[in-house]
This record gives C-alpha cells, structure tokens and sequence, in this order.
C-alpha cells in the first residue's frame, strides 16, 4: 500500500492548521544573540612635561633663528651683488713651434699676457691656486701653474705665463693640421684656465672653482703675434 498522501489545507480544521504551524515554529533553528557591542577604551591624555616644552621652545627659537640667518645673507648677497673674476688674454707672442718628423713631437715656446679681473666693488678676493693649459686641436701640450695672490675690490692683476712644451706626442693628423696651419700663417689655440676664488666680505667667506676659455688666434714664429682671441669665464 502506498503512503497517503497529506489533507490539503482547505479540508483540515483550523486547530489542525494552528497546530502545525506552533510545531514548525519550535523546529526552527534559535537565531543567536547578537554580540555584545565592544567597549571603546579611552586612554587617559599624557601630561606635557617640562623637558617636552623645553626641546618644543628651542625647536622654535632655531627656526626664528635660521629665518633671521636667512634674511640677513639675502640683504647681504642684493647689497654687495657678488660678480666673479673674469680672464682675459691681452697678449700673446708665440715664440717657436717645432714638430718632429717622421716622429711627431711638438716643441713650442708662448708668452701670455693674461689679465685677472676683479669687478667687485665691496669685495675683495683671492686666488687661492691656479693653473694654465695650453690645448691645440683638443691636445694637451703645456701647463703652467700660477700662484696665489690677492685682489682687492675693484682691482685686477696682470700675469706673464710662459708655455713652453717639450717632445709632446701628437697623433699623425694633429701634427698634419698644425704643419698646414703654420703654412697658412694662422695658428688656433685654445687657453684653459682653472681658479680655486675665495670672495672675503667682512667675516663671510665663500669658496668656488672657476673656469676660463680663450680661443686664440696668432700668426707663425718667430714673430708669432695675436691676431685674435675671445674669452669666457663662468664658475
């Protein structure tokens, strides 16, 4: 026999229908409690001590004091207006310029007439150290280093720097150029110069490399003289 199959709801007694729906209710799972709320715990405020207002007061006074520092430079620096040196060829005798063959070796003999200039007003400097390269084509063939001296405001200094070079090895086509140059009665060389410039205004001192470039254009020796040079000077 099979199972019989349930009374539809339409045909059961109300006290039947009520009972069962108490007994589905009591066979329903007991929805948990919600947790608790979690408690917030507030820790008590620290108490500022005496040392942290002390390092908080000298914080602040070493800032005032390095605004202050600050605007004091910067009236100093647009009042004084600090300008750098400035080099200059004034003249320039090329002596004699010899080139070995087939080996070749270049041999020269130049006399410069250089010029330091100090266009400060209110500043004096010094040129702690210094040297002079004399370059042909990119080639190194001299170097002459200069002593320090002092340049008070407004002044300049006049150097006699002698170049002399001895059995300087040059590739074949340097030599080549220079022995077409000498024909042609025109001779390019290039002068480098190097300062190590201390500026001194009252107590303050400020230290700096500077750089000279001269492009020199001067005939063929033994009278070898300076047909023309342009100079920059830049730190």
């Amino acid at each position: 026999m099979g199972t019989p199959s349930p009374t539809p709801y339409h045909l059961q007694s109300p006290r039947t229908i009520i009972t069962k729906i108490i007994s589905m209710k009591q066979q329903e799972p007991a929805t948990p409690d919600p947790p608790p709320p979690s408690k917030i715990i507030l820790q008590p405020r620290r108490r500022t001590t005496p040392a942290m207002w002390c390092a908080a007061i000298a914080g602040f006074a070493f800032s005032v004091l390095l605004i202050l520092a600050g605007l004091v430079i910067l009236i100093v620096y647009l009042s004084v207006k600090p300008r750098t040196p400035s080099f200059d060829v004034a003249n320039a005798a090329l002596n004699t310029v010899y080139v070995g063959s087939p080996s070749s070796y270049y041999n020269g003999d130049m006399t410069l007439v250089a010029n330091i200039s100090n266009p400060n007003h209110k500043m004096g400097v010094v040129i702690q150290s210094g040297a002079v390269e004399l370059f042909f084509r990119g080639r190194l063939v001299s170097v002459q280093a200069l002593p320090p001296f002092a340049q008070p405001r407004g002044h300049f200094t006049v150097l006699n720097v002698h170049m002399l070079s001895s059995q300087v090895a040059l590739p074949p086509e340097v030599a080549a150029d220079l022995l077409s140059q000498m024909r042609s009665n025109k001779i390019l060389y290039t002068i480098r110069g190097t300062f190590k410039v201390r500026e001194r205004f009252w107590s303050w001192h400020y230290t700096y490399r500077l750089t000279a470039i001269c492009d020199l254009e001067l005939t063929s020796p033994p009278s070898g003289v300076l047909l023309d040079r342009r100079c920059t000077t830049s730190k």
